[in-house]
Order: structure tokens, then sequence, then C-alpha cells
């Protein structure tokens, strides 16, 4: 069952600070993490700067040099644009880059180096709709990953540390490798360990 959204800012300050302390085995105090975590600082620069985007034209030029400031700030940039879910935790995350169509659900884990890309010729024409991935609730992306396009990291789904991602994951499933290769869950009754998808046919 999905939580109720938080009602009023304190809570979800309370929220983001109670995922970096259970996710994050270096945090030990709620104090500690507000004051030292740039992952944090860098999501909290990153609302205040989606809600000035989303006001219109207007908002454009306030939201880019809030999100530039937050990326001298923290090491993490992340377009204005972009959508994060909740309860998002960037670890370490000096190198971290969000594009602009991206879109990340919630409870998902960020490590250190983590690029969420476009794949676009660099034609003007070319540039229009989303470009950037969409990363499903609870996925965890290891140190370095690198997912490009307007692919789909799923649900529970993990992506390996400097794995290249240029296709789909699915719900559950790991990549990893360059380019990266997907593993599928594993049935129970074989074991759980995961298994590369069948060779398509045709």
């Amino acid at each position: 069952m999905s939580q109720q959204p938080p009602r009023s800012w304190r809570e979800r300050v309370r929220e983001d600070v109670d995922a970096v302390l259970l996710r994050d085995p270096a945090a030990h105090s709620r104090l500690e993490v507000v004051l030292t975590s740039p992952g944090l600082h860098a999501l909290w620069a990153h609302r205040a700067a989606h809600a000035l985007w989303r006001r219109g034209p207007e908002g454009r030029l306030p939201a880019r040099l809030l999100a530039h400031w937050a990326r001298r700030r923290t090491g993490v940039e992340v377009h204005p644009a972009a959508r994060l879910g909740r309860r998002i935790v960037i670890d370490h995350g000096m190198g971290v880059v969000i594009g602009e169509t991206a879109v990340v659900g919630d409870d998902v884990l960020l490590y250190h180096g983590t690029t969420l890309g476009g794949r676009v010729s660099g034609l003007q024409g070319e540039q229009q709709g989303r470009r950037h991935p969409t990363v499903g609730d609870r996925a965890v992306l290891g140190a370095g990953a690198t997912v490009l396009g307007a692919v789909r990291v799923g649900d529970d789904a993990r992506v390996g540390a400097g794995a290249v991602v240029l296709v789909d994951v699915p719900d559950g499933a790991t990549a990893v490798g360059i380019p990266a290769r997907v593993l599928l869950p594993r049935p129970a009754a074989d074991g759980g360990q995961p298994q590369e998808p069948a060779a398509d046919p045709s």
C-alpha cells in the first residue's frame, strides 16, 4: 500500500532525513545528515528549483541559477525540469548528473557518479520529447552507472557499478557491464540466481 504524501514541508524534510539514515550506514544522527549530506542538500535545492521551473517562463532562469549554484556546492547536477520522487537517497553525490526529461521514482538509491543522460544527435529538431531515462521505484544504481536515452529501469531493478545501460531493464532485473547485459531473476525453484534473457529467435 502506498504511503500518504507528507502534509507539510517539515514532514517532507523528516522523510528525506529518515531515508538517508535507513540507507546510509555511515549516517549516525539526524543532525549529522542535515548538516553534512551533499546528496540531501542537492535534493532539497532541486525541489526548490523544480517548483520555480513549473511556474513557467518567468521561473526558468531563477530555476537554472539555483540548480547551477547547487551543482557548485554539492557536485550533483540535476536539471530543474527533472522529476524526482520521494525518499530518494543520493549517496556521496559527487558527479551525479540527472538530465532534463529524466523521471526518478520513490525510494531510489543513487551512488556517486551516476548519470541519467540523453541520447541525441545534437540536432535541435531531434531534441523534442523525452530523451532521458525513467527509473522505477526502489531501484539501485551503482557508482559510476550510466543510463542513456529514453529507456526504463524498472521497479526494484539494479544497475551495477560502471555499467552503461542503453536498453530497458525489467522490474527486478540487474544490468551489468559495458554495454550492459540484463540478468533476469530466476524463479525460487531455480535457486534464485539471476539469468540472462533468452536470445531473440527472430
